[in-house]
């Protein structure tokens, strides 16, 4: 059985706060990155189904709402996958930083147990 002492916990401390500093940092680098991807997207898929429209309209063609879409999606591929990755990239970077600031609360409970105990002894 390992003794944990205050000093163990506050190294533990510190080396969690630095996670969580990196964690933060590549967290609002994704949320740029959605950002960004999000917007080219809505352009990019707004244009494609006013373009779609207009040449089934050019070409005196009726066209219903899913064609528009399923047409316009399709021609957006590179920009709507690029949209998913960007989303799930800000979905896991926030997962890992609810996963640090747990850990950092754990290691704040030990530390006032440790603490605790070593006035008990």
């Amino acid at each position: 059985m390992n003794i944990v002492t205050p000093a163990d916990v506050e190294q533990r401390l510190r080396d969690l706060g630095r996670e969580y500093d990196e964690a933060h940092q590549k967290l609002d680098e994704s949320e740029h990155g959605f950002a960004n991807a999000k917007s080219t997207w809505d352009l990019k898929i707004a244009k494609t189904r006013l373009a779609v429209k207009a040449r089934a309209n050019e070409s005196a063609r009726k066209i219903t709402v899913q064609e528009v879409e399923d047409e316009a999606l399709v021609r957006c591929e590179t920009e709507y996958i690029d949209f998913c990755a960007a989303e799930a990239m800000v979905r896991v970077a926030r997962a890992n930083t609810t996963r640090l600031r747990v850990q950092i609360d754990i290691a704040r409970s030990v530390g006032t147990s440790v603490r605790a105990a070593m006035d008990l002894a």
